[in-house]
């Protein structure tokens, strides 16, 4: 027979006051009185059979018994948690909660929010801008859009687009460059956020494919995508836009590709969830929205001619 457990609240009450280090503390955190947490805790004790805390004045520690269960309690009240509220959310049809990079939400998921809302009235998006891996099991998290080489077994991916890079500047700048070899004597900027990518999608390998000798090493260095782009859009100089920064402001007109020759990266942007949730009417709605926007842009591509990173000859 499987071993009996205590009372949950007993477990409860241990694993508060093992973390506060504090009957009083864990009282409070509980909104119990510290004699009933002390009740709990004592019943535990006897159900065990031994002692889990030395009651000193004013503190209390630890026995050997007590720090061998400490962990295990405190990961599974977590892992309760984390299920409790996966489980909610599955009800919750209202509510979607997003994480993507902090450059794709300012510079393609915010600019297009009025259109999903005004579509969707009925779903309210929370946004995590964060490039931290999250943990769909454990954390207040429905659909990731995530952009790299990463592995996504286990979970429900759809590829939505590769991005290149071209070089884009305002059009004043492109009056003052208006070929490859002139950019020599351009303010070039570097986006080191995809400084990642193998084989690189940098200037040196940009200039290599439109047949220019030149390995630029100085300009201003943006670790955001979105920074870099917001200095090309203010005119201070030009930078490889990646095309899923740059696809508004080319499309408006802000910002302008005049070379027409753009490197393609086998990195991708991935719409990602836990499977089986795919078809949850809210993240079904909020992928098939995503997908739409995409094509509404799709036609910018149409202008350039893209090659591929690898296919560009090495320095």
């Amino acid at each position: 027979m499987p071993e009996r457990l205590p009372p949950l609240t007993a477990l409860r009450a241990f694993d508060a006051a093992a973390r506060h280090m504090s009957f009083q503390d864990a009282a409070a955190e509980l909104n119990v009185t510290p004699a009933a947490l002390s009740f709990q805790i004592k019943s535990l004790e006897q159900h065990l059979g031994e002692a889990l805390f030395i009651r000193l004045n004013r503190v209390v520690e630890l026995t050997e018994a007590g720090r061998a269960l400490a962990p295990g309690a405190k990961d599974g009240f977590e892992t309760l948690t984390a299920a409790w509220r996966a489980a909610k959310r599955l009800q919750d049809h209202r509510t979607l909660n997003v994480t993507a990079g902090p450059a794709f939400t300012a510079k393609w998921l915010a600019p297009r929010l009025y259109e999903f809302a005004r579509a969707h009235p009925d779903i309210d998006l929370r946004f995590t801008a964060s490039l931290r891996l999250m943990d769909f099991a454990r954390e207040e998290v429905d659909v990731a859009i995530r952009f790299g080489y990463g592995d996504d077994s286990g979970l429900f991916s759809v590829p939505l687009r590769r991005d290149w890079v071209t070089p884009v500047m305002t059009p004043a700048l492109a009056k003052q460059f208006p070929t490859p070899e002139s950019l020599k004597h351009a303010p070039l900027m570097f986006d080191t956020s995809i400084d990642f990518l193998d084989p690189p999608c940098d200037w040196p390998t940009w200039f290599r494919a439109v047949g220019v000798d030149f390995n630029p090493t100085h300009g201003a260095r943006f670790s955001q995508a979105d920074h870099a782009v917001d200095a090309a859009l203010a005119g201070v100089g030009v930078v490889l836009g990646r095309r899923s920064m740059v696809v508004t402001s080319l499309a408006e007109g802000t910002l302008v590709a005049p070379y027409k020759i753009a490197l393609e990266t086998k990195a991708q942007f991935r719409f990602l969830c836990q499977k089986g949730a795919e078809d949850r009417p809210n993240i079904k709605a909020f992928r098939d929205w995503v997908l739409d926007e995409l094509e509404k842009t799709a036609y910018v591509s149409d202008a350039l001619t893209i090659i591929p990173v690898e296919g560009v000859p090495a320095a």
